[in-house]
């Protein structure tokens, strides 16, 4: 049992080298001609006007974080869907509380305005 979390130990310990020797050789070989043109940030070709750093409202990433919840509840839902003829009871016990939790939490989202555009 041990040589197994030793082979694993000497795994990490290699790839961990690779990359800092990739890093490595990639800041020796790079080009180091840094200019105006190239420091200044580039948007689609355009010329840039204003400030680039835009204030969204918090709406917006509450709005996209309930769209992963779902999304995910989405995936982990898809195996049970498949297999729902040959699961035991509690398992369709626990897919009923999972499912419950995100009725719940789409309540919240809900009566507090998060899904709501203005």
């Amino acid at each position: 049992m041990r040589t197994d979390f030793a082979f694993i130990g000497v795994m990490l310990i290699t790839a961990f080298l690779l990359m800092g020797v990739a890093v490595f050789a990639a800041s020796l070989l790079r080009p180091k001609k840094p200019s105006q043109a190239k420091l200044e940030t580039y948007e689609c070709g355009m010329e840039t006007v204003g400030d680039a750093w835009v204030q969204f409202r918090v709406q917006y990433y509450i709005f996209a974080l309930i769209f992963v919840l779902f999304d995910v509840g989405g995936v982990l839902l898809f195996p049970f869907a498949v297999a729902f003829n040959v699961v035991p009871i509690y398992a369709v016990l626990v897919v009923s509380l999972f499912l419950g939790t995100l009725m719940a939490a789409l309540l919240y989202a809900w009566r507090k305005g998060a899904l709501q555009w203005d």
